[in-house]
């Protein structure tokens, strides 16, 4: 046990210590000292990030028996979870001043959400899984509602309750699967369905695991929660919410899908066709938007679904392009959820009221601009590169598909009517005498947006090296 410890856990045990420090420090100091929560969290994340060198990746380790793993896959992963888990920190400055003495639980509440999405990623069987799940979910209710007032208690009842329905179907297939090959772990699950024929039943239970984990991503049929839950969510929570939990279910989504879930062509028909009807769904909602939050909602489930439907046509080469418009989305929601975080949480977040703020702000607005015409796949943008290498791969993947593709193909240029909207108020003339263009933004912000413009550009410039380490990961799963 010591050495799997030692060889796989302590990334995991760094954070859990910090879990336990925040919890501690919660009770016995000030709550005058709610400003040293955020710098232990940092450096609590700093130190996970790091203990990731110690993570043996060549050849892959299983440690506890077989019930977690590690290799270069998951090590990416992990990295990625632990980025945006940091600049999420940076990001609630404003929030912690708001919650003041419940700071140290609120952050150990992070950490902890944090620590189950990278179990999440590296469990190698459905107990495990679970269990990690479970963690994440439980973290992410108290978060979604630390904010004051109805809406976040609201939109956190109904991310519990969607959560729970989701679970259930999670459970009903992984009972059925493992009335079929009688085991929980991925690895024998592998080894009994590659040396027997599969039935309609393993059909069946793929189909709803599936489901069940696809439930954090906002794909039908669990798509509405995410409309009230980013209504009603922080900025700097939403930075979260739409980075990390999705992060977890991809990474594990992906994986079940190349090994113990891979040999049922019904699962990949019917996700292909649940996610073509998420990506119709979310984009039409969005056009009669006006609430940016909620835009960004709809955004976020229907570039999930882009990217599921690509994983659901399993190949090396969908796997790679999947975690490469993985980095790029997270990348670019980072940017976008840093400059809402800059405009505070005072004023309803309709389009009208984004008039004229480049007058006054013009850097912090270009930037932002700029990670919103990423998202929608404009020319020289790490958006654009994610988009074109998914339509490769969808191409790719046989005749029977062309016609998802040509509808997604169909239902991306609608989204840029919405992610304009969005955009173009901002440019408009506005009142000099008008103070609320102006906008205060801190360090921590304008770090987390510039930093990661510069990302995006970049990559949309020369994205060689990233494609290339997509590709090794995905050949090395």
């Amino acid at each position: 046990m010591i050495n799997d410890i030692f060889n796989i856990l302590l990334p995991q045990v760094g954070l859990g210590i910090f879990i336990i420090l925040l919890f501690i420090l919660s009770m016995l100091l000030s709550p005058r000292c709610y400003k040293y929560a955020r710098i232990i969290s940092a450096v609590g994340i700093s130190i996970a990030i790091t203990l990731l060198s110690t993570v043996q990746t060549e050849p892959q380790y299983f440690g506890f028996r077989g019930s977690i793993m590690s290799d270069s896959y998951t090590l990416l992963f992990d990295f990625i979870i632990l980025l945006c888990g940091f600049f999420t920190v940076l990001l609630t400055k404003n929030l912690v001043k708001t919650i003041k003495r419940n700071a140290f639980t609120f952050f150990a509440l992070l950490l902890s959400a944090i620590m189950g999405a990278i179990n999440v990623v590296s469990a190698n069987d459905f107990l495990t899984l679970f269990v990690s799940i479970e963690l994440l979910g439980f973290s992410t209710y108290f978060l979604i509602s630390v904010s004051k007032g109805y809406y976040s208690k609201e939109a956190a009842f109904k991310y519990l309750i969607t959560s729970a329905v989701s679970s259930g179907f999670f459970l009903f297939g992984v009972s059925y699967l493992y009335g079929i090959t009688g085991s929980i772990n991925f690895s024998q699950i592998y080894e009994y369905i590659t040396d027997n024929e599969t039935s309609l039943v393993y059909s069946v239970s793929a189909i709803m695991i599936v489901l069940g984990l696809a439930s954090k991503l906002a794909v039908f049929p669990f798509a509405n929660w995410i409309i009230d839950v980013y209504k009603g969510c922080e900025t700097s929570i939403l930075a979260f919410l739409s980075t990390i939990p999705k992060l977890a279910m991809f990474g594990i989504i992906c994986r079940l899908m190349v090994f113990p879930l891979g040999n049922s062509f019904e699962l990949t028909f019917v996700i292909a066709v649940l996610c073509l009807i998420t990506a119709f769904w979310a984009n039409t909602y969005a056009i009669r938007e006006n609430n940016v939050k909620v835009i960004f909602a709809c955004s976020a489930s229907a570039n999930a679904s882009y990217a599921l439907m690509t994983a659901s046509l399993v190949s090396v080469y969908n796997l790679s392009t999947v975690i490469f418009y993985l980095l790029c989305y997270v990348i670019m929601n980072l940017g976008v959820f840093a400059f809402l975080n800059m405009f505070g949480e005072e004023k309803p977040f309709d389009v009208s009221n984004f008039s004229g703020i480049f007058h006054r702000n013009h850097g912090l607005t270009a930037a932002y601009a700029l990670s919103v015409l990423s998202l929608a796949g404009i020319p020289v943008m790490s958006g654009f590169i994610a988009k074109i290498y998914l339509f490769t791969a969808i191409s790719s993947s046989g005749f029977v598909f062309v016609p998802f593709l040509l509808g997604l193909l169909l239902l991306m240029v609608m989204a840029l009517f919405y992610y304009l909207k969005v955009i173009l108020p901002l440019f408009e003339n506005y009142d000099k005498n008008n103070e609320t263009v102006k906008i205060k933004a801190n360090f921590s912000q304008q770090f987390v947006l510039y930093l990661t413009t510069g990302l995006t550009l970049f990559i949309g410039i020369c994205p060689e090296f990233l494609i290339e380490l997509c590709r090794f990961i995905a050949y090395n799963i």
